[in-house]
């Protein structure tokens, strides 16, 4: 069952998935939408979930469950897995992969593989100030405070 993000309490159980590439705005307003129909009928144990998303930056699809209402099971964490693992095949898109890391570059934002970001951190080509999507938050609350972080204030920091 679909509710407006907004609603959902900060203990609201996140997944964030980020995007090799920035998608169009054209592949947003698609995804927007079979977001919007699979958390209509995204379900565990047959009782439906209060769920949410959001798409950022053109980069980042936040799925989101009240697990007050009724807790994601197993099953069902699975179906958004495939989900997720169906708008890659779509869009030639990877989200899975979390060998990976997307930080702001003044307005930009830059998206690497984990060893070319530890390689630009020894090279000084980013620093500990630099802005980083900490995508390991679980919660809705954890996302507002500390998704955008300065490196040295998350699990980048051992790079510098």
């Amino acid at each position: 069952m679909y509710v407006p993000f907004e609603t959902l309490p900060e203990d609201a159980r996140i997944w964030i998935y980020q995007a090799n590439r920035k998608l169009s705005d054209e592949e947003v307003a698609d995804i927007e939408s079979a977001l919007k129909t699979f958390t209509e009928g995204w379900a565990a144990h047959g009782t439906g979930l209060e769920s949410s998303f959001l798409v950022r930056h053109n980069r980042f699809i936040i799925l989101a469950v009240n697990q007050e209402i009724q807790p994601a099971s197993g099953c069902s964490i699975d179906a958004s897995v495939h989900f997720i693992q169906e708008l890659e095949k779509k869009y030639n898109i990877e989200l899975l992969d979390k060998m990976n890391v997307t930080f702001r570059l003044g307005e930009h934002i830059a998206h690497k593989p984990l060893i070319e970001f530890r390689k630009m951190a020894k090279n000084k080509a980013v620093s500990p100030k630099t802005i980083v999507f900490n995508n390991l938050v679980n919660t809705v609350g954890e996302w507002q405070e500390y998704w955008e972080v300065p490196a040295g204030e998350s699990w980048h920091s051992r790079f510098f």
